[in-house]
This record gives structure tokens, C-alpha cells and sequence, in this order.
């Protein structure tokens, strides 16, 4: 992508993420819908409803040769990654915008021709924004974000890992992932993808384990990392693939191997 287009497109999604951000905030205390999608803890809000349809107007009026992915329908029908893509999450984390009204954030991922090109991660509450333009370099507000450090050990990493590895599991080895938390020197869970991502790329968590993901949660995070140092693949260690679900370790390189050989298990 030209550098001089691809910052116009950077510079009109901050506006509008910052725009989408202001209207979360000022819907926050008002009644909204809550629903449910694939069980009872995938909450949809028609704040989620309402946010994506605003990106997509946005995005349609301003660049009608792009298409859409987002989570909330108001995407396009999308079997390629030709062309430019906006990958959206309106809202992720939606469970902690109904329950804590905190910990969640907007995510856009930039795609051009299957490279990421921008990557947008704002923390609505705390009005922080994470950004990276390929080969620029990643940030926290108007902060560059050093490398990840080269003398990390397992022993001395904080993971991120969803709650739900640590249960049994007919898919994968969850006595596995058990031992992994025995032999890092701690772990946390956020209840976002989007904002586990940023916190790998600051150098707060040194990896991210979840073993199923949408495009939408880790297209703008896999940009973020990438621009510190950092590696996205599939816990299998196999490229991501962003049309599909996927399972996830996001990590500094130091430890992405021994993670992927002794800790995750597929049954």
C-alpha cells in the first residue's frame, strides 16, 4: 500500500474510532438491548449493533472500494483477503461493557492484499489508543513501543489465558495448559482479546493463549505485536488465517516455540 494512502486511511479511522468511542461513553447509563448469539455468556448489546453500523457507513461513504468484516452484520461478504479490508470489532469484550462498563475496546485491523497495514486497539474507558502502521512501529497514545525484550524466559513470563483452558476439554490437553501456569511465573485474564494483544505489544503480558477467536478480535492486535517484535500463529504454530476461527498464541519470539512443543496438546 502507498504510505501516503495508507495514512489518510490511518488518520480517518482514528477520527472515527475516536468518534465511535465518544458515543459508547455517552450510551453507557442508558437502557440498550442485551442479547445473546452462540450461548448465554456471547452477549450482544445494540450498543455493539450501533457502533459497527456507524464504522460501516463511515468506511462504505469514504472508501467504497474497500470491503468489510465485522462481527455484527454489517459487514460484507468476504472470501479473499484481495484488495483492502477492514477487519471490526465494535465492542470487544462485550461481557465486561454489560457487567464492569470497563475493559473492553474497539478493534480495526487494515488489511491490503492479506498484509496488515494498521492496527487500531482503543481502551474506550481509560481513553487510551493503541496504534501501528507497518513498518512504523507500534504505539501507546503518542508513545513509541519499544522492541519486546530478547532475554525472556517461561519462567519468568506473565501469560494471558482465557479462563476456560484451564477445564477439562475434549478438543485439547487442558492438563497441559495447567502445567503451563504452574511453570510461568503467573498469568491473567482480561476478558478482551483486543486489549490482551496491546498488553503483549507494551511488554505487560509476555503472550496470549486462547484456543478460539473470530478475525475480528486479532487482526488489529496481530498488527500491534508484529511492530514490536513480536509473533501471532495459530497454537498449532501454523500461519493465522483471517477468515476463519482460529486458535491463538501471541508472544514474544522467546518463548513462542517451547509454549507451542510442551504445553498445548490437541486431542
Amino acid at each position: 500500500m502507498d504510505i501516503a494512502i495508507r495514512q489518510q486511511i490511518f488518520e480517518d479511522a482514528k477520527e472515527w474510532i475516536y468518534q465511535a468511542g465518544q458515543q459508547i461513553r455517552e450510551q453507557m447509563n442508558n437502557p440498550y438491548e442485551i442479547d445473546t448469539k452462540s450461548n448465554a455468556n456471547d452477549l450482544v448489546t445494540a450498543v455493539d449493533k450501533s457502533t459497527e453500523q456507524f464504522f460501516a457507513e463511515k468506511i462504505r461513504g469514504t472508501y467504497p472500494g474497500h470491503s468489510i468484516v465485522g462481527e455484527e452484520g454489517y459487514g460484507d461478504k468476504v472470501e479473499s483477503l484481495d484488495g483492502t479490508l477492514w477487519i471490526v470489532d465494535p465492542i470487544d469484550g462485550t461481557m465486561n461493557f454489560v457487567h464492569q462498563k470497563r475493559n473492553f475496546a474497539i478493534s480495526i485491523g487494515i488489511y491490503h492484499d492479506g498484509i496488515g497495514e494498521i492496527g487500531l486497539i482503543y481502551n474506550v474507558m481509560d481513553d487510551v489508543l493503541y496504534s501501528a502502521k507497518k513498518g512504523e512501529g507500534a504505539y501507546r497514545e503518542q508513545v513509541k513501543l519499544p522492541l519486546l525484550r530478547d532475554d525472556v524466559k517461561l519462567e519468568t513470563s506473565v501469560l494471558g489465558l482465557n479462563a476456560q483452558l484451564v477445564c477439562e476439554n475434549k478438543y485439547y490437553n487442558a492438563k497441559k495448559i495447567q502445567q503451563l501456569i504452574r511453570d510461568c511465573r503467573g498469568t491473567r485474564s482480561y476478558g478482551s482479546a483486543a486489549l490482551e494483544f496491546a498488553h503483549v505489544a507494551e511488554g505487560i503480558l509476555d503472550g496470549y493463549v486462547s484456543m478460539r477467536l473470530a478475525p475480528w478480535d486479532i487482526a488489529a492486535g496481530i498488527v500491534l505485536v508484529e511492530e514490536v517484535g513480536g509473533v501471532t500463529v495459530q497454537a498449532t504454530g501454523k500461519p493465522v488465517n483471517l477468515l476463519q476461527n482460529s486458535t491463538i498464541l501471541t508472544t514474544n519470539k522467546q518463548i513462542k516455540d517451547r509454549v507451542i512443543d510442551h504445553y498445548i496438546e490437541f486431542n
